[in-house]
């Protein structure tokens, strides 16, 4: 069964770091794009980054660009994304998603792209 993870949220100041965890059973998380997307309170669930399969070419949202960094460690079946210089904006719940389709790109960070979610994460980042 598919299923992905997310772990490494938490409460941080404003300027500080976290590195999230997607953590992928079920499939070889490396055939597959992997994206990460974000929702805080009130809006819309946002696209955030995420990171194509083998290649692994890599799509960032302009927000998070220069602060944000999405890699993956096959060895672990595991997608991460680093998380620096964090602002108040950041802040919200951040899920892990699977586009299951074996050999997807990261082109877009559509939502419709990807159909298996984890349960998220949440990220609080202070002033």
């Amino acid at each position: 069964q598919v299923e992905v993870v997310e772990s490494g949220g938490g409460l941080v100041q404003a300027g500080g770091s976290l590195r999230l965890s997607c953590a992928a059973s079920g499939f070889s998380s490396n055939e597959h794009s992997i994206g990460w997307f974000r929702q805080a309170p009130g809006k819309e669930r946002e696209g955030v980054s995420c990171i194509g399969s083998r290649g692994g070419r890599t799509v960032y949202a302009e927000s998070v660009k220069g602060r944000f960094i999405i890699s993956r460690d096959n060895a672990k079946n595991t997608v991460y994304l680093q998380m620096d210089n964090l602002k108040p904006d950041d802040t919200g719940i951040y899920y892990c998603a699977v586009d299951t389709l074996i050999g997807s790109e990261c082109t877009y960070l559509y939502r419709v792209l990807y159909d298996r979610w984890g349960q998220g994460t949440q990220v609080t980042v202070s002033p």
